[in-house]
């Protein structure tokens, strides 16, 4: 498998709006998720936000062959 590599949050939103999935935060907390469908442990969020959280908690979205992950940057 490829190594990951960073990816923009415009290039993230892409992926993401292929594959079906919405930005989302788990419920109570800021913990930031990619989701796909409904769950009541998650609460979907708008782009802006999910890029401002995670730009805070200094995260990063990681891409390879299709997956999405965030991380803490180095």
């Amino acid at each position: 498998m490829p190594a990951l590599k960073e990816i923009s949050f415009e290039y993230a939103r892409q992926i993401a709006s292929v594959k079906g999935l919405q930005p989302s935060k788990v419920r109570g907390t800021n913990t930031l998720r990619f989701a796909k469908g409904h769950s009541d442990k998650l609460q979907v969020i708008t782009w802006d936000e999910f890029e401002r959280v995670a730009s805070s908690r200094r995260l990063g979205v990681y891409e390879s062959g299709g997956w999405m992950k965030l991380m803490r940057k180095p």
